[in-house]
C-alpha cells in the first residue's frame, strides 16, 4: 500500500488573524517563552521589564537571591510599575505610591490605615511561572505548566555539556531584526535545512558541513547536530577563547527560542516575538565570556547578519506574500525515512505542534 504524502499546513494558519489571535491566547500563554539573562538580574532589586503577548511583566530579583516575575500592574488601580530596567529597594507605584516588597507582597499603601477593614497582608503582585535555565530566565503564564525539563528533556544536561562556561557568559550585543512575516514562517525556515546549499552559500560552505547535518525531535525541541567543515575552509578562528569544538549544534525549544553553538563554542541565540499574524521580531543574542567584548565573537556576529539573516529576511518575506495568494496550493512535504538535509521531517513534527495548539482552543 503506497503512502499518502503529508500535506504543508493551509496557508490560513499563516494569514488568519483570527488563527493568531487563538495562539496568543492559547499557545503562547502556556508555553515557556524567554525573558531575560539572569546576569541584568545580578543583584536584589535589579528588575527587567518586558512584553509578552498583550501583557507586560517583569523579572526581579529578591534580597533571598530568587528571580520572581510579576505582571506589571498594581493591584490597587492598575497602573503599571515599572519600565525597562533598572534597580530598586521596593517597587513604587508611580500612581499613588503603593510599595511591594521584592517578593510581590504589599508592604504600604497612603492613607490605607482609613479603610475599614484594610488588610495589606491580602494583597500582592500577580506572579507568573519562572525558571532560570542555564542563566537564561523563562516564563509560562500557565500556573499548572510542566518544568522546561519535562517539556524539553536532557536539553539541560547536553547544553550544560556542550558548552562548560555557562556561568561565565553574559550577552555581548543584541540584534533586533523585524521580519514582515507570521512567526510559524520565521520558526518553520530556521527548522530546517533543505534550503541551506541554494541559499545560505556562506554557512554551508563555511561552517557546516551539509551532508552531515540532521534534526530530530527530543520533546519538543528540535535538536540540530552536524560536523564543522574543513577547518581551512571556516570563516572564523574557532579558537575563540572558549573549549574548542568541532560540531555545530542547535536545541530549537517550541515555540520560540533556540540556542544555537557555532565551532569554537560560540553561542548564540534566537528568541522571536510574534507581532500579529503577519510580523515577528527576531532578537540574535551573542555571548563572551563576562561580556566582555570578543573580536571573534563580533566577526562571526557581523557575518552571520551580513549573509544568513539577511538571506533569510529574503527568504520568509518572499513565503508569506506566496501565502496570501489565491494559487497557492499547499504541496507534500518532503519527507525523507534517512532524514538528512535534503528531509523536512523537522517540519512536519512542527507543523502537527502547529496543528494541536489550534485545535486545542477549538
Amino acid at each position: 500500500m503506497t503512502a499518502t504524502p503529508v500535506h504543508s499546513l493551509d496557508a490560513r494558519y499563516y494569514t488568519d488573524p483570527a488563527i493568531f489571535a487563538a495562539e496568543r491566547n492559547g499557545l503562547l500563554a502556556r508555553t515557556w517563552q524567554f525573558a531575560c539573562h539572569a546576569s541584568q538580574l545580578e543583584n536584589p532589586g535589579d528588575y527587567v521589564a518586558f512584553d509578552l503577548n498583550d501583557e507586560s511583566l517583569f523579572c526581579i530579583r529578591g534580597r533571598d537571591g530568587v528571580i520572581r516575575t510579576f505582571y506589571n500592574v498594581c493591584q490597587h488601580r492598575a497602573h503599571q510599575l515599572v519600565q525597562g530596567s533598572g534597580t530598586t529597594r521596593v517597587v513604587v507605584c508611580p500612581y499613588h505610591a503603593w510599595t511591594y516588597e521584592l517578593t510581590g507582597g504589599l508592604r504600604a499603601a497612603p492613607n490605607a490605615k482609613s479603610v475599614p477593614g484594610f488588610d495589606a497582608s491580602e494583597i500582592s503582585l500577580t506572579e507568573v511561572r519562572t525558571e532560570v535555565f542555564l542563566n537564561f530566565v523563562f516564563v509560562n503564564l500557565d500556573p499548572d505548566a510542566r518544568s522546561m525539563d519535562a517539556w524539553f528533556p536532557d536539553v539541560r544536561r547536553e547544553l550544560a555539556a556542550f558548552v562548560p562556561n555557562w556561568e561565565d557568559l553574559k550577552p555581548l550585543e543584541w540584534v533586533e531584526i523585524p521580519e514582515n512575516c507570521n512567526w510559524k514562517v520565521s520558526v518553520e525556515n530556521y527548522s530546517e535545512c533543505y534550503h541551506c546549499s541554494l541559499n545560505h552559500p556562506t554557512f554551508s560552505t563555511g561552517v557546516i558541513r551539509p551532508e552531515t547535518y540532521d534534526i530530530q525531535p527530543q520533546g519538543y525541541c528540535l535538536r540540530h547536530t552536524t560536523e564543522c567543515n574543513d577547518l581551512s575552509q571556516m570563516t572564523y578562528d574557532i579558537d575563540s577563547g572558549f573549549a574548542n569544538n568541532d560540531r555545530y549544534s542547535s536545541w530549537f525549544l517550541w515555540p520560540m527560542f533556540s540556542f544555537q553553538v557555532y565551532p569554537g563554542n560560540l553561542l548564540n541565540t534566537y528568541h522571536w516575538r510574534a507581532v500579529d499574524a503577519d510580523h515577528v521580531v527576531v532578537w540574535r543574542g551573542w555571548y563572551s565570556v563576562g561580556g566582555s567584548d570578543n573580536e571573534t565573537v563580533r566577526r562571526m556576529a557581523l557575518q552571520d547578519r551580513a549573509t544568513t539573516v539577511e538571506e533569510d529576511i529574503h527568504l520568509v518575506e518572499s513565503v508569506q506574500r506566496g501565502l496570501k495568494s489565491r494559487g497557492y496550493v499547499p504541496g507534500p512535504l518532503v519527507v525523507d525515512p534517512g532524514c538528512g538535509v535534503n528531509s523536512e521531517h523537522s517540519i512536519l513534527h512542527l507543523q502537527r505542534w502547529m496543528r494541536e495548539a489550534v485545535a486545542d482552543q477549538g
